[in-house]
């Protein structure tokens, strides 16, 4: 195993467990930072799932975009025709569409532009940019699926 492969891996784990936590005081009703719930009907169960995600505002609008390579919510969002976005005690029935690679670009670079280092980083950690730039996640927006939250 690689020396990036177990960085990797550990980073997951590491937001694996951070993510059942903000699960669980999303769910006492305790909202903090951009992060929701996401709830969508599994791909091939039907059955609800649910997911801790930062709800991004960038240029008007609200957008959910992907962190990790095979992020299950990403195929499950592709497959249903609404979810549900839960913040504290308020939910609310949402449309996710998914935005071309060609109009993914602008929305990545503000988003690393505007945002910690931090978030640069996360795409490069996670093997979906080859550096935390802006203009390199940007260049990555193929591999990067971006969603804009409209009204159901």
């Amino acid at each position: 195993m690689t020396e990036e492969t177990r960085k990797a891996r550990n980073y997951r784990r590491m937001v694996n467990t951070l993510n059942k936590a903000i699960t669980a005081l999303q769910r006492l009703g305790i909202a903090f930072g951009p992060m929701y719930l996401l709830t969508v009907a599994g791909r091939r169960t039907g059955r609800p799932r649910t997911f801790p995600i930062a709800v991004l505002p960038l240029h008007g609008e609200r957008y959910l975009v992907q962190a990790y390579p095979k992020a299950a919510w990403v195929a499950n969002a592709r497959a249903a025709e609404t979810v549900e976005l839960t913040r504290g005690r308020r939910s609310s029935t949402a449309r996710l569409v998914e935005l071309p690679a060609e109009e993914r670009a602008p929305v990545l670079r503000e988003l690393v532009a505007t945002s910690p280092a931090s978030v640069g980083r996360r795409y490069v950690t996670t093997g979906l940019a080859d550096a935390p730039t802006p203009d390199a996640v940007a260049a990555a927006a193929g591999r990067i699926a971006v969603f804009r939250v409209e009204p159901a």
